[in-house]
Order: C-alpha cells, then sequence, then structure tokens
C-alpha cells in the first residue's frame, strides 16, 4: 500500500483559528433557499469548480459514490420541470399525508416548480449503489447516503461562496431524473441543485429563517 504524507496545514494561531470559523459561519448563515430565480447566464467554470468541490467529500472506502449531472440546456430543463409537477400534482392532491402538507404550509410550496426553467442551471445529484472507484456498474458501495449528503452539502456552500443563490428540490418518485439524464439503473436520484442569481423580488419566509440554536443541536461531554 503507498502511501502520501498527510497535506500541510496552516499554523494559525488560536484566535485566528477561532476568527477564521466564524468568519464561514458568518457567510454560511446567510445561505437561504432561494424560489424565485432570474435566467442571467452562470459560466460553466463556476459550476464545474463547485462539482469538484462536492468530488473532495469523503466517502465509504473512498468509493466517491457520486454523479453530477450539470443541466443548461432549455429543452431539457423544461422536460425536468414537466416531469416534476406532474409527480409534484400527485403528491399534493394525496400522496402526502396531512401532517407532511402541515409542515410545509409555512413556507408557501406548490407544485408548479417555474425556477427548474428560469434558472441558468440544474444539477442532478445521483447516488450510486454500485461501482467503486473504478466505475465498473458492479462493484459494491458503502455509506452511499452518508457520502452523497456531505458532497452535496460542499455542493451548496460552494454555489454560495461563489455568490449564486440554490434551491433544493425533492420530488417523490424520482425516477423520471434518471431516464431524462441517461444515467444507470444503479444510480438512484436524489436530489436536484437549482443554482443562479436571485430574482429582486424573491423573498424569505420568517419560518425558513428559525434557525435551532446551538444549544438545541449541540451539547458537550
Amino acid at each position: 500500500m503507498s502511501e502520501t504524507p498527510f497535506p500541510r496545514l496552516p499554523a494559525f494561531s488560536d484566535d485566528e483559528r477561532v476568527a477564521r470559523a466564524r468568519a464561514a459561519f458568518d457567510r454560511l448563515a446567510n445561505r437561504r433557499t432561494c424560489r424565485a430565480f432570474t435566467d442571467a447566464p452562470v459560466p460553466r467554470e463556476v459550476i464545474e469548480y463547485a462539482i469538484r468541490a462536492a468530488g473532495t467529500a469523503p466517502s465509504g472506502a473512498n468509493h466517491q459514490p457520486w454523479h453530477f449531472t450539470a443541466i443548461s440546456s432549455p429543452a431539457i430543463k423544461r422536460a425536468i420541470r414537466e416531469a416534476a409537477e406532474a409527480e409534484e400534482r400527485e403528491f399534493y392532491a394525496g400522496r402526502a399525508s396531512d401532517e407532511w402538507l402541515e409542515a410545509l404550509a409555512p413556507l408557501g410550496t406548490d407544485p408548479d416548480k417555474p425556477v427548474l426553467e428560469t434558472a441558468p442551471w440544474l444539477i442532478v445529484c445521483f447516488a450510486q449503489r454500485k461501482g467503486g472507484i473504478a466505475e465498473d456498474g458492479a462493484t459494491g458501495n458503502y455509506y452511499v447516503t452518508e457520502s452523497v449528503g456531505i458532497a452535496c452539502g460542499l455542493l451548496l456552500a460552494t454555489l454560495h461562496e461563489a455568490g449564486l443563490a440554490t434551491l433544493t428540490h425533492t420530488p417523490s418518485p424520482m425516477g423520471f431524473l434518471r431516464d431524462i439524464c441517461g444515467r444507470p439503473a444503479h444510480e438512484k436520484p436524489l436530489m436536484i441543485v437549482v443554482a443562479g442569481h436571485p430574482d429582486p423580488r424573491a423573498t424569505v419566509t420568517d419560518h425558513a429563517l428559525r434557525k435551532k440554536d446551538i444549544a438545541v443541536i449541540a451539547n458537550w461531554l
């Protein structure tokens, strides 16, 4: 087994580490889900580097069980919107429980998803059940959901760092995304990440601004 020395990390003081951690928090704390985008273009290179960043995530056995399909084609975005809205109409009309719909009500969501066409980029995130690091389509992958979840978090953080607004959309079921994107059967679509510039009229509901305090989400032993 060949090995490489661990990367040399910057020699920050404790005060510098705190300041940098606080600065990263301050930037990420301004990230909000956007539900209204303009069609202003975003360079492909921005999306490419965001996907590259996602690809640095840790993963089970380093199998990197993810694939990202970046879509700017108007025709493909329209096809995704039409298929997603068909699933959403069924969801809101009876597939979702009353409790689920009640939880969504403060966000003001509905079956109409024009952002899937308006925004310049859609990134469909797939989880690979099989494939391994060689992408052979047969080797088993491990901790797939956890690994892809971390990668998607890095994707969102990088897009935010680049000054873009994002929306995560998870129509259910999502098998149509595999068909439209031409992906193999062993890949499971997990989410669509919409990326672009926010519409000047975009708003955020007060409900979405409520974040749990650190005393609730963490404890110290």
